[in-house]
């Protein structure tokens, strides 16, 4: 950090609210200037290292995850997302995947990067944003878990081949940091070993110089949380992963879940959850402030080095992420003291 930087930084997860333009008329054109309002709206609020909205993956046909799941699975070679009866009667048999009614692709050969380009995808990003910027993807547990798998017949072979995949596509991102998607896992502390592994494959591709992350959280679907549990059967789990920094879903967790992160390896700056974005409520720069005191009286001074929502605010208003954005920012500055 340089003398200017805040000791604690701010910033955003991912996703941001499809402005009406777009989805109305969606074009390249509407997608970069959405994408240029995006980093202005979040850097006049005070972010130090914004999203691009993960505009890149807006697709009409699949607004409800917000493109993190379709927009990788549907582009691999190897896959093909025409989902007959007999697949999603099959896929139906994954229980741990009962949200979903059918598979986002089916594998019928060796994956490939098809027409994935992430590289393209950042370098729209990186024209217009302005200043440092953060860029995301899926990680490959996750992925894995939407698919049905005829051809590797393996979990742990397909989630492999995924990282693979996915570890050429973060070479040479023109980004600042490269942020990893895992809202899975916490789920099934069980597989921690081999989705460390796949994320691990791709943030060892990552450039040197680049920041890394991975952001972790128990599913947001319609305001609901997806998967039980907590971070202390997971904070095994996070000392394997070869991060910079993690980014864990906090302000709509129970206390207990901040306790346990003080096991964290200390080689792992935290990023906490001060926002939550599962409810309408605005909160104050004091409410803000607050969070991230309490944090640090748990954790230590100097252990939080980033504050930020739980997760994406793709399901939220624009005028409500557009207020929680800078209540995050004053919340920062006032627990420090920034004028």
């Amino acid at each position: 950090m340089s003398e200017q930087t805040p000791r604690i930084q701010t910033t955003t997860v991912g996703s941001y609210p499809v402005p009406d333009w777009l989805a109305n008329s969606p074009s390249e054109q509407a997608v970069i200037d959405a994408t240029r309002v995006i980093f202005n709206t979040q850097r006049e609020a005070g972010i130090d290292l914004p999203t691009d909205g993960e505009l890149y993956r807006f697709d009409v046909n699949h607004p409800d995850t917000n493109g993190m799941i379709e927009y990788f699975t549907g582009k691999f070679s190897g896959a093909t997302d025409r989902i007959g009866r007999s697949d999603a009667l099959q896929y139906q048999q994954k229980t741990e995947m009962a949200f979903r009614a059918k598979p986002a692709a089916v594998v019928n050969g060796e994956l490939g990067e098809g027409s994935l380009n992430l590289y393209d995808d950042c370098l729209r990003a990186e024209e217009v944003a302005g200043g440092p910027f953060k860029f995301t993807l899926t990680s490959p547990y996750m992925l894995s878990r939407t698919l049905l798998d005829n051809h590797y017949n393996d979990f742990e072979k397909l989630t492999m081949a995924i990282a693979e995949v996915l570890a050429e596509q973060v070479r040479g991102l023109p980004c600042d940091c490269v942020q990893v998607d895992e809202a899975n896992i916490p789920g099934s502390p069980e597989d921690g070993p081999l989705a460390a592994a796949a994320i691990n494959t791709i943030l060892d591709a990552v450039d040197d110089g680049t920041e890394t992350a991975i952001h972790f959280c128990f599913g947001n679907y319609g305001g609901q949380t997806i998967q039980s549990g907590g971070w202390k059967k997971l904070t095994d789990f996070l000392n394997e992963l070869r991060c910079d920094h993690l980014v864990l879903e906090l302000a709509h967790r129970p206390d207990d879940d901040l306790d346990a992160l003080k096991d964290v390896d200390d080689r792992i700056a935290l990023g906490l959850g001060v926002i939550d974005i599962k409810v309408n409520h605005i909160e104050t720069a004091g409410e803000i402030a607050a969070r991230i005191e309490k944090a640090e009286s748990v954790l230590g001074e100097n252990r939080v080095r980033w504050v930020h929502p739980d997760c994406g605010f793709w399901m939220l208003k624009r005028s409500v992420a557009d207020r929680k954005i800078e209540a995050l920012a004053a919340g920062r500055d006032q627990y420090l003291g920034i004028a």
